[in-house]
């Protein structure tokens, strides 16, 4: 750190605390969204509790791809609306410190997570998500081992249905057994007992043994009267349904990493409508990367607020613009994928008319004396704050009356 300039150090500060605490919000908000909904899935299948952290630990390279931009942006932002407000932004310009000189700590951060951004979308996420799919495969599938559910009927292979009124150690021991058992032949064994537990063979992982203690067995054949059967102990085996293999990666586009992508998507053999999905998710990647480059500079334009003023009105204007800016692109890549427009002119098309807009409010707030990228707005948020106050004055001055 000796290296940096003091103001350098001071900027460098003054962002990352914010922007680290806004990346692990955004983060944690969208991860306890997303808790859960999959304990209300995981407890459905029956699986167990640890596969929902497993399948949140997969969905992190997802949600870290939109919380970095977001971070990034509002670091800066909220770092020189501070140095607006405490006027020491204008004790630097007035030194000679201009607004690029001072961007160039938080570009130097801005390079380093989009290229982490560019890992995240590129390798880590396509990965993540392929093996999020394999999870939720698995759970539906029993290969988790999903547990027998407490007070329901469980019917295993067509022939064995099981019913339990208690589970313990994690579904090993059950109490209060009863299972009806059918057979090709017609036997049907209908069977009750205190306590089961589960027992793994050695010789044969297809199949486990239910070991029954205390109970009875009612053995019905066809055109035989039935027995009663009473047992200390009765091992019931149970053949394990075998469990369908999870497909191979790349079922999806967004399972494709980005050589994967180029490969794909300029490839004559491949059909057309799997070069338009995998161009669009390209492009889509690529160009919300790049985006990032540019979130300096409409931090900067939106973080100093007029003269004398402490609104924070650009706060709230950068959250809208960059979540229209990510919507406009997610529906430009849904198009692009059905081929009704070019993925390039979809996607870079947008990313030209924001990347305008941002280089001149840059320029405004920079190289204008006294400009104010968005003045109008804060001029119409002062305006609407002062009818507001004094319809709510009027308002509590006629109840008043009324009283």
């Amino acid at each position: 750190m000796k290296f940096l300039p003091a103001i350098d150090r001071y900027i460098l500060r003054l962002v990352l605390m914010p922007m680290f605490a806004v990346f692990i919000i955004a983060a944690s908000l969208l991860v306890l969204d997303k808790m859960l909904k999959l304990f209300d899935f995981v407890a459905t299948e029956g699986g167990p509790v640890s596969v929902v952290f497993r399948m949140l630990a997969n969905l992190l390279p997802e949600y870290a791809s939109l919380a970095i931009p977001l971070g990034l942006l509002l670091g800066i932002l909220l770092a020189f609306r501070k140095l607006a407000t405490s006027s020491e932004l204008d004790v630097m310009r007035a030194v000679g410190l201009g607004y690029t000189r001072l961007l160039r700590v938080p570009y130097a951060i801005a390079l380093v997570l989009a290229g982490v951004n560019l890992v995240i979308v590129g390798y880590l996420q396509p990965l993540s998500r392929y093996w999020y799919e394999q999870l939720q495969f698995e759970l539906r599938s029993g290969a988790l081992g999903a547990s027998i559910k407490v007070g329901e009927f469980t019917t295993l292979q067509d022939k064995i249905a099981l019913r339990i009124e208690e589970s313990r150690e994690e579904g090993r021991q059950l109490i209060g057994i009863f299972a009806r058992v059918s057979s090709p032949r017609g036997q049907v064994l209908t069977i009750s007992a205190r306590e089961g537990r589960f027992l793994a063979l050695k010789d044969s992982p297809d199949t486990v043994i239910l070991r029954l203690t205390q109970g009875q067995i009612i053995q019905d054949e066809p055109g035989k009267s039935p027995r009663v059967l009473s047992f200390s102990s009765h091992d019931l085996p149970i053949d394990l349904p075998a469990i369908e293999k999870f497909r191979q990666r790349g079922g999806m586009e967004r399972e494709y990493i980005l050589p994967e992508l180029l490969q794909i998507g300029w490839n004559d053999q491949v059909s057309e409508a799997a070069r338009n999905e995998t161009r669009a998710s390209f492009n889509y990647r690529m160009v919300e990367v790049v985006m990032m480059l540019l979130l300096p500079l409409l931090a900067v334009a939106l973080a100093v607020p007029p003269k004398r003023s402490t609104s924070a009105l650009g706060v709230f204007v950068s959250i809208v613009m960059v979540v229209a800016y990510h919507k406009v692109n997610e529906y430009g890549q849904a198009v692009a994928a059905l081929g009704r427009v070019s993925p390039e002119l979809a996607l870079w098309g947008p990313f030209a008319i924001f990347a305008s807009l941002i280089v001149w409010m840059y320029w405004r707030i920079a190289y204008v004396p006294g400009g104010q990228p968005i003045g109008a707005l804060e001029r119409f948020a002062a305006n609407f704050g002062k009818w507001m106050r004094k319809l709510a004055a009027r308002f509590g001055r006629d109840r008043a009356g009324a009283a």
